[in-house]
């Protein structure tokens, strides 16, 4: 791998829906003293990586999420840039700094990227054994500005759910309506009536009922759905916003 930039990295907020809730991709940081064996601290980050020299931005972004997921072409988008002077500011922040990355420049910029990924698909393994999904709700403790860039993260998928149909890069291919319905409701933090929710999807063209339901669940199948992005692209002009 090429040296890395000290003073530029990537911050990817990678977050994930499963069982009705939404959830962030963390790793646990842990810094061992090097004479006793004792762990001095514990905490856990987004997933983040400092820029290769000569690599764009936007590559680095993917690197890392290629790295975590496994996965290519998944939903990602620059949401915020963090450029504070003080952002390495916390003992254990400079103390990892000192113990792992000598070289890291006192004051890091770093470019936040949103990503939607189906956390039914991404699980933990032997090559990232410390990274696992946390609810949003229920964070650890953070490294660095990690739980500012969290917050922002959420702040901009809010915005960005009423607006695009990027809520769909959370789900399986095929959900059905209470599935979008408990997605709406956990990223925006809101109850959504049940009948007024399903009379505005209805309504939207490019969320297609198909002729099956679900299979393998205790209770009564629902009907399930897919979305169709070309349906989408045609009929763009379509409100999307659920809240209206």
């Amino acid at each position: 791998m090429k040296p890395f930039i000290n003073n530029i990295s990537v911050d990817c907020i990678i977050f994930g829906f499963d069982s009705g809730r939404l959830n962030v991709l963390l790793t646990k940081r842990e810094l061992e003293d090097e004479k006793t064996g004792n762990i001095i601290f514990t905490d856990y980050t987004v997933q983040g990586h400092h820029v290769l020299e000569g690599e764009h931005i936007n590559d680095a972004a993917r690197r890392v999420l290629k790295d975590k997921t496994g996965f290519d072409n998944i939903y990602l988008e620059q949401f915020h840039t963090f450029g504070d002077p003080g952002r390495i500011q916390h003992e254990r922040d400079k103390l990892w700094i000192s113990a792992k990355f000598p070289t890291v420049a006192a004051h890091v910029v770093s470019v936040g990227y949103c990503s939607l990924v189906d956390s039914t698909k991404v699980k933990p393994d032997t090559q990232h054994q410390f990274t696992s999904w946390w609810p949003v709700d229920k964070l650890p403790l953070l490294g660095y500005d990690h739980a500012e860039m969290i917050a922002k993260a959420l702040e901009f998928l809010r915005i960005k759910i009423q607006r695009e149909p990027v809520g769909f890069e959370l789900l399986p291919e095929k959900f059905t309506l209470s599935q979008l319905q408990n997605l709406y409701e956990a990223i925006l933090g809101v109850s959504l009536d049940r009948r007024n929710f399903r009379k505005k999807v209805g309504q939207m063209k490019f969320i297609i009922p198909l002729n099956e339901k679900q299979k393998g669940v205790a209770h009564k199948p629902a009907q399930v759905f897919i979305f169709s992005r070309d349906v989408y692209d045609r009929t763009k002009k379509e409100k999307l916003d659920i809240l209206v």
